[in-house]
């Protein structure tokens, strides 16, 4: 094929032109110049003319230096179909390249170290790097037929470069931020990875609001990874025992039910001691509410002396008045006390974090599951001190190496990220994210935060996400925020309202590029797959079997005589219809042919079986 350099040049990108090469977007070029040698680029923007669109009409549609080019180079622009294509650098160069050097495609070695710059067994294969189909058949067999693509309807092998991702690169250029709006594939994006990490058995704490992080249901031609994760339930599962935090994981968790003023600070701060159970500090808080309604110390002195069994208690009072009373008041103390039953009410105080440590260490995923509002709360508690635990660890090496409890590297996987950690708005769960996001580098904990909105999201955590996985967007605001947070070009974010569902730039600082991937077909299968309309097809379909199978000893039905008989039998089956409810299933199955509906002399409808003749 012929490609030549058209136009004026500059060191970072060029314009080149084609008569029998139409150029695809995201493919490879090399410029073979004379003085420097060959030059990768990489087409990020394609245009075809032919004579129905006549190139000398100037404009926006090309540069008169490309018409003086092409006419140079021998290209008939009044008759020909030309193809144009933006190639940009992947390394500016010392000089710009000279007008009419050639271009042709690179071979697979010359550029496999850019493309696959780690083994599959090392790095983790989340697609295929688009129009890098030509390059196929030049590629090692290590990196063929790793994976299948779902395409048209269907699923479709590989036929592209693999897309592998360094994880060890990590170190480095930690944590992943996945980008996208509703239907974009973000979500499938993310089971990729984490079925990946679970194949190499590294461990993470998944927060999973939405109930959907199961592993365990194989696709087609897929496999279970129920071996590498483990579910848990807060307040059922796992929990938080209280005797185990501090007065700092209270006022967080507190904080995470509603804001906490610095008058209840200080009141915790005053009260709580370490070791204390749930009871024995909700006692505590409780008696001094009791003793600040009385009215002061001389009326919680009389209730101590009145004979009426409660001494003992108003004593205890007293005493905690004596020391506590000036130093609180009631107002925040009943602050304390409703946030505490809220917590409580929820099962936040019910087990321990031990599971979830236990998973970690065999390298498996704890998947933490419950409403919003409680994986907030425990979160805060529960990242934080297993961060902690690394944390301490490691620090522990550094001064007496070999000294120290281990506690394994892990992931901190969420969706709906910017709920965890809110630009502009305080939140107990984004300080202790905002941390890792800009120490846990240091210490192996890594992030995977998922938005719909990184608008939203903390912009000190937006900002060390390395590598960006970027679905499609709409949203103008979104879009200026992912242009100021990643290399991704104007012609590329101009093409993210359009992406196809599954479709992907990813943005890597590692790499220093932005790479157009499609997603490879997950090996599990979500539990919200299902489409609701075929679910209620379904279970719509359920109900009339299950119906026809209890009426058919009772056809025929006649709506004026023996259909009060049939809804009393039903009703004893626990098949619940009222009358109404009924004829609109008789009739039903009478349109699906099921049943015959006929009609007597006074019109009233007779349901009967489809070959009852009588």
């Amino acid at each position: 094929m012929q490609i030549n350099v058209v136009g004026l040049t500059n060191p970072r990108e060029v314009t080149v032109g084609s008569r029998d090469h139409n150029f695809r977007v995201a493919e490879f070029i090399v410029i073979d110049d004379p003085v420097q040698g060959p030059i990768l680029g990489e087409v990020v923007e394609s245009q075809t003319y032919n004579r129905f669109i006549p190139m000398d009409i100037g404009g926006d549609f090309v540069d008169d230096d490309v018409l003086a080019s092409l006419r140079q180079l021998g290209y008939d622009i009044h008759n020909e179909t030309i193809y144009i294509a933006t190639v940009r650098f992947l390394h500016e160069t010392a000089e710009p390249p000279l007008t009419g050097s050639d271009g042709r495609a690179p071979t697979f070695e010359e550029i496999k170290d850019i493309l696959v710059p780690v083994s599959p067994k090392e790095g983790l294969v989340l697609g295929s790097i688009r129009n890098t189909d030509y390059l196929y058949d030049e590629m090692d067999d290590g990196l063929k037929n790793l994976f299948d693509l779902y395409e048209h309807g269907e699923a479709t092998p590989q036929r592209d470069v693999p897309y592998v991702l360094d994880i060890r690169a990590m170190h480095q250029y930690p944590h992943i931020g996945i980008f996208g709006g509703s239907g974009s594939g973000k979500s499938f994006g993310m089971r990729v990875i984490l079925e990946e990490l679970m194949e190499k058995k590294i461990p993470g704490i998944i927060l999973d609001p939405h109930y959907e992080m199961d592993f365990s249901t194989p696709s087609e031609n897929g496999r279970s990874y129920k071996d590498g994760h483990r579910r848990f339930q807060i307040g059922t599962d796992v929990g938080i025992r209280f005797e185990d935090m501090n007065s700092g994981d209270l006022k967080n968790i507190l904080d995470a039910v509603s804001d906490i003023s610095e008058s209840m600070k200080g009141t915790i701060d005053l009260l709580f001691t370490f070791g204390n159970s749930y009871n024995s500090f909700s006692a505590r808080i409780e008696d001094l509410i009791a003793a600040h309604e009385i009215g002061g110390l001389d009326k919680i002195r009389e209730m101590t002396m009145i004979q009426n069994g409660e001494q003992k208690t108003w004593q205890k009072r007293q005493k905690l008045y004596e020391h506590f009373g000036r130093a609180t008041n009631i107002s925040s103390l009943k602050g304390i006390m409703w946030r505490l039953g809220s917590l409580e009410r929820s099962g936040l105080f019910q087990g321990d974090s031990k599971p979830i440590e236990e998973a970690l260490f065999q390298g498996k995923f704890a998947v933490i599951q419950g409403s919003v509002k409680t994986i907030q709360m425990y979160a805060t508690y529960l990242i934080r001190n297993l961060y902690k635990k690394r944390r301490e660890y490691k620090d522990a090496q550094l001064l007496r190496p070999g000294s120290g409890e281990f506690f394994p590297p892990f992931f901190v996987v969420t969706d709906e990220s910017h709920t965890f950690a809110p630009k502009g708005i305080p939140s107990p769960s984004k300080s202790v994210i905002r941390e890792i996001a800009q120490e846990g580098r240091k210490y192996g904990v890594f992030l995977i935060l998922a938005t719909q909105r990184p608008t939203l999201l903390d912009d000190t955590v937006t900002a060390q996400l390395n590598s960006k996985m970027i679905y499609r967007t709409v949203r103008a605001q979104d879009i200026d925020t992912i242009r100021d947070e990643t290399d991704i070009s104007k012609e590329e974010s101009a093409r993210l309202p359009y992406l196809q569902t599954g479709d992907v730039f990813i943005s890597s600082s590692h790499l220093g590029r932005t790479t157009f991937v499609r997603i490879r077909m997950a090996h599990t299968v979500s539990p919200h797959t299902e489409n609701p309309f075929d679910e209620l097809k379904n279970v719509r379909g359920k109900d009339l079997d299950k119906l026809l199978g209890a009426v058919e000893e009772f056809l025929p039905i006649s709506e004026s005589s023996n259909i009060l008989t049939v809804l009393s039998e039903l009703d004893k089956r626990d098949i619940g219809y009222t009358r109404e409810s009924l004829i609109a299933a008789l009739d039903d199955l009478a349109k699906e042919g099921r049943l015959l509906k006929e009609k007597d002399f006074l019109g009233n409808a007779i349901y009967k079986a489809p070959r009852d003749e009588s």
